[in-house]
């Protein structure tokens, strides 16, 4: 177990080892009352099911599972987890009005092996008395998961830290795609993919398949893995997942692969080319 309080480990150090950003390190979280977690964790389930749901019919939903609960109140809920219906209307992907966003590069592009596109996206993840954010990068032709970090905030430093990560590990891609959160279209992580030469590719407002293989990620993850346990905090959580993925790229194999696992993809692929 890393401590915080050994002044020969800096913070920066101490932080990529647990897969969390600086900036949870000092942030502390207000409380959050027990049915509002309730009630967010019932929201997540369900947003996996039907993700153009939208405040009224959340507050649908809920008033069906005999909640009193108004529209007003699920639609603060649904802000502190970062969800948002998606359906085709204009103006359903709220994004940062001075931020620029970037052309939708991947329709009808033939992706074939791996750094040629990633992907990134944030999903909220329920704790026993509490919540997180989890943001992972994704190799999008292997579907391997690159990097991720968990933080208190919506704040943009831990999508850049890991993006720092998985370019450190594995080189840079080709293309990265992401949505239109401002997290994503921030000028500080925009600059990252800049600087490293990578192409920026952002999903169109209201299209949900346009990063569809991460958002399958975070279905697999919840309810084949996150909605069987209850984590009491972020420690146990990051554990928990440092396991999962490991298990998700190295050893759970996909029927769309041909039943490979992500690891053999990727790596099959690399070795391909540094033979070649």
């Amino acid at each position: 177990m890393v401590d915080f309080n050994n002044p020969r480990i800096s913070i920066v150090q101490q932080c990529k080892l647990l897969k969390v950003s600086r900036t949870s390190v000092y942030y502390r979280p207000k409380k959050v009352r027990r049915l509002d977690l309730e009630q967010m964790r019932l929201i997540d389930e369900q947003y996996l099911k039907t993700p153009n749901y939208g405040s009224r019919s959340m507050r649908t939903f809920l008033q069906r599972l005999g909640y009193k609960i108004s529209r007003k109140r699920v639609r603060r809920l649904m802000s502190i987890m970062g969800l948002r219906a998606i359906y085709p209307k204009p103006k359903t992907s709220k994004k940062h009005p001075r931020h620029k966003v970037y052309p939708y590069l991947l329709r009808k592009l033939t992706i074939n092996r791996p750094n040629q596109v990633w992907c990134a996206d944030i999903t909220y993840i329920p704790l026993a008395k509490g919540f997180m954010y989890l943001v992972a990068i994704m190799d999008w032709y292997s579907r391997k998961v690159l990097s991720w970090r968990l933080s208190n905030t919506l704040e943009t430093a831990f999508c850049i830290d890991t993006l720092e990560d998985a370019i450190h590990q594995y080189g840079c891609p080709e293309i990265f795609n992401s949505d239109q959160g401002s997290q994503f279209t921030s000028e500080a992580f925009t600059g990252v993919l800049k600087e490293n030469a990578i192409r920026i590719s952002m999903d169109g407002r209201g299209r949900f398949r346009d990063n569809i293989f991460i958002e399958r990620l975070w279905w697999t993850l919840k309810y084949h893995y996150l909605y069987l346990r209850a984590f009491e905090g972020g420690l146990k959580l990051r554990q928990g997942l440092t396991q999962w993925f490991l298990y998700y790229n190295g050893e759970r194999f996909h029927q769309s692969l041909d039943n490979w696992t992500p690891d053999e993809i990727y790596y099959k692929n690399q070795e391909r080319k540094a033979v070649a």
